[in-house]
């Protein structure tokens, strides 16, 4: 029943290597730290943990809570918007996002300026309605594992960042990590 474990885990930890791309780079060299990050990332990490959570949905499993039409309006909803905020942020990031370098330069402007890690906060979004849609407890402990390790991969990130980054530690900063600020001071 919880064999979806095996290939969502192990592609959490594939695509953490990318939070390692200074590591890489400086033991192994530009091109070669760029291309363990993509090969691990990219061709092994993102793929096993999609099908761990496709192999969570296809677990036969009581609904924890009975699905209604406002729950997958909702489901629905915070799927797009979790996509549009990966996408408006791929955008910004253009090559940056699928092959991470030491020569990258930072992004601060479009949803840059306003959160520092837009992919992830699409990500939850996302990972929300999948449990909305599929409300199991296979979904739902995914789901968990992967709000926990966006949380992790971020600070990963962002270590790796302020290394390859000089002045990423002043954005830090200035730009919150998830969420907008909704007023200043």
């Amino acid at each position: 029943m919880y064999l979806f474990l095996v290939p969502l885990l192990a592609g959490f930890a594939f695509n953490s290597t990318s939070a390692f791309t200074t590591f890489y780079s400086r033991h192994l060299g530009g091109r070669a730290g760029r291309l363990v990050c993509v090969l691990l990332r990219d061709v092994l990490g993102i793929p096993l943990w999609a099908l761990g959570y496709f192999l969570a949905a296809r677990v036969s499993a009581s609904y924890l809570f009975a699905a209604r039409l406002i729950s997958s309006i909702l489901a629905c909803l915070l799927i797009l918007a979790g996509a549009m905020i990966i996408c408006t942020g791929l955008w910004s990031l253009r090559g940056r996002a699928a092959l991470p370098s030491v020569q990258d330069t930072l992004v601060t402007d479009g949803l840059y300026a306003h959160i520092r890690h837009p992919l992830y906060t699409g990500m939850s979004l996302e990972l929300g309605g999948l449990f909305l849609l599929l409300p199991t407890l296979p979904v739902l402990i995914a789901c968990l594992l992967g709000v926990l390790w966006i949380f992790f991969q971020a600070r990963l990130e962002e270590r790796d960042l302020v290394q390859r980054l000089p002045a990423y530690t002043d954005y830090m900063q200035r730009v919150p990590r998830f969420l907008p600020r909704l007023w200043h001071g």
